[in-house]
């Protein structure tokens, strides 16, 4: 267990990152948890700064399934590893943009998807999409969801039915990259990491898909290869 309090970001755009994050997963749950982790730098999937990295890890709750949201950010020096399951908005509270700082809330009970991270190294790059191709996909999709929800009748739109019509249409193959379900580009849309200028790439390892854009990357995981894939790494 780790005795840190707070965590030096490498300096306040960092921090301002943190927030926008924080801010857009909680618009989702007001009552989400994030995984947290920091690690020294060097290793891994993706290259991190020489003093080490913190990542937050926040589910996406787009239908049944959901999709983790990762953004990272660089640490100004790197003391100890962190590993906490915490409440997002008091870690939002704990984000100094000034000091350029991450003071670390109390740990709760996580769910269960915190138990179950993406595997930090084994990533095989399968694709890189354009952003401008993957974009109108997605709002297609979001317009076909809209407007099909809208046409059950409102006694029968219960959670179950929505959830159900969103992973019909979220787990269809991304035609701009068949390797990832459309349900990765949603999530990296609705949390602001999907942009026209983004360059994007798609690696695999195991069960796992990752789409990484430079503001952050979405993970999912097919529930058809329980097991595999396991790991606890911050990605990017």
């Amino acid at each position: 267990m780790t005795t840190n309090t707070s965590l030096p970001l490498a300096d306040s755009g960092e921090a301002a990152d943190l927030v926008a994050f924080l801010t857009r997963l909680l618009r989702f749950d007001r009552a989400a948890a994030v995984r947290l982790q920091a690690v020294a730098g060097g290793g891994g999937a993706d290259p991190v700064g020489a003093d080490g990295v913190v990542a937050v890890f926040g589910r996406l709750p787009l239908g049944s399934t959901g999709a983790l949201a990762i953004r990272t950010a660089r640490l100004a020096r790197f003391d100890s590893a962190v590993d906490l399951t915490v409440s997002a908005g008091q870690l939002l509270e704990g984000v100094d943009t000034e000091a350029a700082e991450l003071r670390l809330p109390a740990p709760v009970t996580g769910p269960s998807w915190a138990g179950l991270l993406p595997p930090r190294a084994g990533w095989e790059l399968v694709g890189e999409p354009a952003a401008l191709a993957v974009a109108p996909e997605v709002t297609a999709a979001v317009r076909e969801f809209r407007e099909r929800s809208e046409a059950v009748p409102e006694h029968h739109r219960t959670r179950t039915v929505l959830d159900g019509l969103a992973d019909e249409i979220w787990a269809r193959p991304l035609a701009a990259q068949p390797e990832l379900p459309l349900r990765a580009a949603h999530a990296a849309y609705v949390i602001g990491f999907l942009t026209p200028q983004s360059t994007l790439t798609v690696h695999r390892a195991g069960a796992w898909r990752r789409l990484s854009c430079p503001a952050g990357s979405i993970a999912v995981r097919s529930t058809a290869a329980l097991g595999a894939g396991l790991g606890l790494t911050p990605l990017r």
